[in-house]
């Protein structure tokens, strides 16, 4: 049912190369929504996503997927599950086309049933990824390869999107274009959860958001609230 708990994170705890860089940290996403979580270079906010994605240990505190407990699983799993990632770095295979680097995420049992439809549905959400599908991935612009990552991220037919930084490197046209994507995912009914720097363009366009600073929730609320509120204006906009 829409507006119940999709993802739930209940007081995490995680060390980066042995240090505790997240320290009990708490947030949920409900299905349909889109929820950030922003705060600035450094504050944990990728680290939280490798945890989610079994790719770092967490040590303490439990991961809930549709209520059941998925702390510790494998990557392959969590995607099979329905919880897709789409890292900061795109990690594109390069020589490959267009087309290939799709296909390659249409890999588990439920996203290979239907692939032509996905792909079909991918190109019309990135009309240029259709123009480009048969150039090699490296051949691409950034914005280019960030949509190739997102479509690859949707062929998976994800129960929740989950993306590092996808503004980070674009242009300001670019940008916009991409957070014209997202509202357009939510619109058809996917769930998303967005990690990012770009504050102001985050909130305006989820339902709720979390800030973190030093590997701690320190404010959350609707996008509207966390706007309008001084400490993010202060810190985040510059207002």
């Amino acid at each position: 049912m829409p507006g119940t708990i999709l993802l739930e994170v209940a007081d995490i705890y995680v060390r980066y190369s042995g240090i505790p860089v997240i320290h009990g940290v708490s947030f949920q996403v409900n299905r349909g929504e889109t929820v950030c979580m922003v705060g600035s270079n450094g504050a944990g906010k990728s680290t939280i996503l490798r945890a989610l994605m079994g790719a770092l240990p967490v040590y303490a505190g439990r991961i809930l997927l549709d209520g059941t407990p998925v702390q510790g699983s494998r990557t392959e799993s969590l995607v099979r599950m329905g919880m897709v990632y789409v890292p900061e770095e795109r990690m594109l295979f390069q020589p490959f086309s267009v087309e290939q680097n799709l296909l390659m995420g249409a890999y588990s049992p439920k996203a290979r049933d239907g692939i032509a439809e996905s792909l079909e549905s991918v190109y019309k959400l990135f009309p240029r990824l259709r123009e480009r599908r048969k150039q090699a991935a490296a051949t691409l612009s950034g914005g280019e390869q960030q949509m190739l990552a997102i479509g690859r991220g949707l062929m998976s037919k994800p129960r929740i999107l989950m993306l590092d930084e996808p503004s980070l490197g674009l242009s300001p046209r670019l940008v916009d274009e991409l957070f014209d994507t997202i509202v357009e995912l939510k619109r058809q009914g996917l769930t998303i959860f967005l990690v990012e720097q770009n504050v102001r363009e985050s909130l305006e366009i989820s339902d709720r958001g979390y800030v973190l600073q030093s590997g701690r929730i320190v404010q959350e609320g609707t996008g509207e609230e966390l706007l309008g509120s001084e400490t993010v204006r202060k810190a985040f906009l510059g207002l």
